[in-house]
């Protein structure tokens, strides 16, 4: 039976989402019952669980003529049992991953809060101060993206982070790459980088009301991020002179 061809675009969109597990996770792109159990696992980080079941489908659906024991692979037990486990698990929420990932970005890459949320009055919000997804570039160890230029930015180049893969907890490159899958997920058209479950762009108030939570100290604030990864480098003896070009 033919697919509409909006099928074929959202099905499309799965397989993506399974290639780019496979690569970051260095699996082999042929499915076995392994293969997909770990992605079934995974996607509930990046997607609402329930809608782990219609990915699987479009990944079987563009891996079948290459594949054809997919199927078989997908009714194994445990794929099956990975499955049905998985629709009774509750995903990390979508605001919660993007507000987790800015803050490390924010912490590692030396930026200030507004570089990375928009103010909370409307008449100082401005399209040309967010960061665009078409900047964003990816390695297998590393990730960039561009800070839109400011009055300070005589060049209008504006400012490239570059952020490198952490072995440790607060790695920034993993959660960058889930929240960059689930965001494509979402929206996969959205010229804009930093976006809610909503489709709105996150507010200093929004990012500092999930901050406080976690941080309650009095003398914590947006300013933390930046002065918290300076110290850190100062400690680690590295040079003001090259704290400062850094950030």
């Amino acid at each position: 039976m033919a697919l509409h061809p909006s099928t074929h675009c959202t099905y499309s969109s799965h397989l993506n989402s399974y290639l780019t597990f496979c690569a970051l996770h260095n699996l082999p792109q042929a499915p076995t019952p392994d293969t997909l159990s770990f992605f079934i696992v995974y996607m509930p980080h990046c997607i609402q669980p329930h809608l782990v079941m219609a990915y699987l489908s479009g990944v079987v659906h563009y891996l079948h003529p290459h594949f054809p024991n997919v199927c078989a692979v997908q009714e194994s037990d445990l794929v099956c049992c990975t499955l049905h486990g998985c629709s009774h698990c509750l995903s990390q929420p979508v605001d919660d991953l993007l507000w987790l990932t800015q803050l490390l970005c924010g912490f590692f890459g030396l930026l200030c809060l507004g570089e990375l949320v928009w103010p909370d009055s409307s008449t100082l919000q401005q399209y040309g101060t967010l960061s665009p997804c078409m900047s964003v570039s990816i390695t297998a160890s590393s990730f960039s993206f561009t800070v839109p230029c400011h009055k300070t930015d005589t060049d209008f180049e504006g400012d490239h982070v570059l952020l490198q893969q952490l072995h440790a907890d607060d790695d920034p490159f993993s959660l960058f790459c889930m929240y960059l899958l689930s965001c494509n997920a979402l929206f996969p058209l959205h010229p804009f980088l930093w976006v809610k479950a909503d489709s709105d762009i996150p507010t200093c108030s929004w990012f500092m009301i999930h901050f406080c939570c976690l941080f309650p100290h009095w003398s914590l604030g947006g300013h933390s991020l930046c002065v918290g990864e300076a110290t850190s480098l100062v400690l680690s003896g590295v040079q003001p002179t090259q704290i400062q070009a850094i950030g």
